[in-house]
C-alpha cells in the first residue's frame, strides 16, 4: 500500500514537470480517511523545508533539484511578513523576495509546494516574521483578536494572496495546501482567534486545503475543528495516528509538518549536530506507515543581514540570538551540497520506491576556493561619520526612530571628574560605551550585563552608547516585548541622564557608507571601524571569509550583506555564494565593532561552524 502511495506521488510529479506551468492542468487535492488524495489517488508527501530568503535567487532552482535528487516530491516554505512589508503599506515581492517566482520554479522542476503564509513563522527569524513597525504601537498585541493587529494582518494577507492564491493546485499551480497560523498551541488556545485566521485566509483567496500544525502535546490547544491537524516533532507512527484521529473525527491523513533531523545554533553555544544514523530509521518507520512528512530543515541556508531572531526564557541570562549560518546540520548544507545525512535519507527513500523507479543522480558538490588575503586598507571611524541626529530629552527606541534593524548611536554630554555606575535599564541588546571616543565598557544582554562602573575625566565629557539590535524574539510568550535600543533610561551614579542625540545606523545602503572611507591610516582608537578592500577573481566559486581573528560585526560583498560574525562562535566563517561574486574586481566591506586595528581578511574553502570561544580561548564545540 505504501509503495502505491509513493508510486502515485512519483507519477504525479513526472506528469507535473512540464515547463509550461501557465497551461498546467488543475488538480484535485483532498483529505482521504488515511492518506492525502491527489486526483483521487493516494499521495504520500515527502517534503523538505526550504526558505527562499535564505538562498540567493540565482540558486533557487539548484536547491530544488537537490531536493528532488534526495527523493522529495514537495517543498515547504514559510512566507515572511517583514520581508514583504518592510514599512506599512510598502510591499516588496521583487528579487530575492519574489515568492511567486520561487513557487513557479518548484512547479517547473516537477515539485509540489506546501505554503506557510501565516503572519507568525517563528523560523529563527527576526520577530518571528512580524514587521518591526507593529511594535511602534505599544498597545498592539500580536497573535490576538486585537483589531489593530487583525487589520494590519488582513491587509498583508490579501497582498500575499494576490501573489500566491492563483498558484494553488485547484487553479493549476503546485501549492497543495496552506497552513493557518503556526504552532499556535505553544502560545495560546483561543479557537475564536484561529477561526478568524481561517476566515481571513479564505476571504483573501486561499480556497484550497487549509491545515494547522502543533507539537504533539499542544495539538489540543492549536488545532481548529474542521481543519486537518498536523503534528510537529513526533515520529512514532502509532502515536501520530492515535493523536490525529482523536482530533479529526477518527480519521487521517497523517502529516508530520515539522520533522527535525537536526537543530539551529545561537551565539556563544555549541554547534548542534545530530547523526544521520539516529534519524534514518525513524524516517524509514514513518514512510513504511504511510505517513507524510516535511523535514525541517531540508536546507537551512543563511540568515543574512540582520534578520536572525532570538529566544528568551524570561530571565536576564537566557537571551539567545541565533547565528547567521542556518546550516542546521540539515541534509543539504549551508552552501547547498549533499551531506552524509542527505545520502542516508536518500537511501531510505529509495527503499520504498516501486521497482523500476529511480531517483535523479545527485549533483556533484559545487567547487570552492580560497580567496587571497585581502588588505582592508580603506577605513573610517564609525563615530566620526554620522548622519544628522534626532534629538530628544529621553532615549528613543529603534521603533520610535522608525528604524527596523542595525544600530543606533546614543550621544550626550555630561559633566566629568566623577566615578560611578552607568546603568542602562532594559538594554536591547548589545551596547558599547565610549567616553570621549574611547571604549570603556561592553554590555551584553546574553550575559545579563546592563551596567558598568566607569570613570569620567575632568571637564565636559562626550558619552556615546552604540546599541545593536541582535534580533527580536521569534518564539515564546514575550513576542509583544520586542522593542529595541535603550528602551527605558540611562543613569549614572543613580541619576538619570537626559538630552540625547540619536544617530540612526541601519546599514541598509552600504554603498553610500563605503564612499566615506579613505586610505588614510586611522589613529589608535577603540572606536568601531568600517573597512573596505577588494579582490580579483578569474572564476567565481563558493568561498568563506574566515572571521576568527576579528571581533564582532557584519560583512558585505559586492553590496550583499552576508550576515553577522562574532568571535564567541560557534560560527567563525561567513559563507560567500558564488552567485554574488563576479569575474574581475570584487568589493568587500567590514563593520568591526571591537578590534579596530584588524585590517586583513582571509578566505577558506570550508566553513568553521563549531568553535566556541570562552574567556578569549577557542575550543571546539561538542
Amino acid at each position: 500500500m505504501v509503495k502505491a502511495f509513493i508510486k502515485a506521488a512519483l507519477l504525479s510529479a513526472l506528469a507535473f514537470s512540464t515547463p509550461a506551468y501557465a497551461q498546467a492542468p488543475k488538480h484535485a487535492f483532498a483529505l482521504g480517511d488515511e492518506s492525502f488524495l491527489l486526483d483521487g489517488k493516494p499521495f504520500q508527501m515527502i517534503s523538505g523545508e526550504l526558505h527562499y530568503p535564505r538562498v540567493p535567487r540565482e540558486a533557487w532552482r539548484a536547491r530544488i533539484r537537490m531536493a528532488k535528487a534526495m527523493g522529495l516530491n514537495t517543498i515547504g516554505t514559510y512566507v515572511f511578513w517583514n520581508v514583504h512589508e518592510p514599512q506599512p503599506g510598502k510591499y516588496d515581492f521583487a528579487g530575492n523576495n519574489d515568492i511567486a517566482a520561487f513557487v513557479k520554479i518548484a512547479q517547473e522542476e516537477g515539485m509540489w509546494v506546501v505554503l506557510r503564509p501565516s503572519p507568525y513563522v517563528c523560523a529563527e527569524w527576526e520577530f518571528g516574521g512580524y514587521p518591526y513597525w507593529l511594535q511602534k504601537d505599544k498597545s498592539l498585541v500580536v497573535r490576538s483578536k486585537d483589531p489593530k493587529y487583525l487589520a494590519a494582518y488582513g491587509r498583508y494577507l490579501k497582498e500575499v494572496a494576490k501573489q500566491l492564491a492563483p498558484l494553488q493546485v485547484n487553479h493549476g499551480g503546485p501549492v497543495l495546501m496552506v497552513q493557518v497560523e503556526n504552532e499556535y498551541g505553544f502560545y495560546s488556545n483561543d479557537k475564536d482567534y484561529l477561526a478568524l485566521n481561517r476566515k481571513m485566509f479564505q476571504e483573501a483567496g486561499f480556497d484550497g486545503l487549509l491545515y494547522t500544525c502543533d507539537p504533539a502535546d499542544k495539538v489540543k490547544d492549536g488545532y481548529l475543528p474542521g481543519l486537518m491537524p498536523a503534528v510537529n516533532g513526533l515520529d512514532k507512527p502509532k502515536e501520530i495516528k492515535k493523536l490525529v484521529r482523536t482530533y479529526h473525527d477518527g480519521k487521517g491523513p497523517f502529516y508530520i509538518a515539522e520533522w527535525y533531523p537536526a537543530w539551529f545554533d545561537w551565539w556563544g553555544a555549541p554547534h548542534h549536530t545530530v547523526p544521520a544514523a539516529r534519524y534514518a530509521p525513524r524516517l524509514d518507520s514513518v514512510l513504511t506507515a504511510g505517513i507524510s512528512i516535511n523535514m525541517y530543515m531540508f536546507h537551512g541556508g543563511t540568515t543574512r543581514g540582520f534578520m536572525n531572531g532570538a529566544n528568551y526564557k524570561g530571565d536576564s541570562t537566557h537571551f539567545e540570538p541565533q547565528t547567521s549560518s542556518y546550516d542546521y546540520d540539515a541534509p543539504l548544507d549551508e552552501a547547498g551540497n549533499a551531506t552524509p545525512k542527505f545520502m542516508a535519507f536518500r537511501q531510505v527513500i529509495e527503499k520504498h520506491l516501486p521497482a523500476g523507479v529511480k531517483l535523479p543522480a545527485v549533483p556533484a558538490a559545487k567547487p570552492t576556493m580560497r580567496v587571497p588575503a585581502i588588505s582592508m586598507s580603506a577605513a573610517t571611524s564609525l563615530l566620526t561619520n554620522l548622519p544628522k541626529p534626532v534629538v530628544s530629552t529621553k532615549p528613543q527606541t529603534f521603533e520610535d526612530l522608525n528604524q527596523a534593524y542595525g544600530f543606533v548611536l546614543y550621544r550626550t554630554q555630561v559633566p566629568g571628574g566623577r566615578k560611578g555606575v552607568l546603568k542602562i535599564k532594559e538594554l536591547r541588546d548589545y551596547g558599547l560605551v565610549f567616553v570621549n571616543g574611547q571604549r570603556v565598557a561592553t554590555l551584553d544582554r546574553r550575559l545579563g550585563q546592563d551596567q558598568a562602573e566607569i570613570t569620567l575625566p575632568k571637564g565636559t565629557v562626550t558619552l556615546d552608547i552604540l546599541v545593536e539590535n541582535l534580533g527580536r524574539l521569534n518564539f515564546g510568550p514575550y513576542l509583544n516585548q520586542n522593542r529595541k535600543g535603550i528602551t527605558e533610561q540611562v543613569s549614572f551614579a543613580g541619576a538619570e541622564i537626559t538630552n540625547w542625540q540619536h544617530f540612526k545606523l541601519p546599514f541598509d545602503d552600504i554603498a553610500s557608507v563605503a564612499k566615506s572611507m579613505s586610505n588614510k591610516a586611522l589613529s589608535a582608537s577603540s572606536a568601531p571601524v568600517l573597512r573596505r578592500g577588494s579582490f580579483t577573481l578569474t572564476q567565481p566559486a563558493d568561498t568563506y571569509f574566515d572571521m576568527s581573528q576579528w571581533g564582532k560585526g557584519s560583512v558585505w560583498v559586492n553590496g550583499h550583506n552576508l550576515g553577522r560574525y562574532w568571535e564567541v562562535g560557534p560560527q567563525q566563517t561567513l559563507y560567500v555564494p558564488a552567485e554574488w561574486l563576479r569575474k574581475g574586481a570584487n568589493e568587500v566591506v567590514v563593520l568591526e565593532l571591537l578590534k579596530s586595528q584588524q585590517d586583513k581578511l582571509t578566505g577558506v574553502d570550508k566553513p568553521i561552524l563549531d568553535v566556541v570561544k570562552a574567556d578569549g580561548e577557542a575550543r571546539k564545540a561538542n
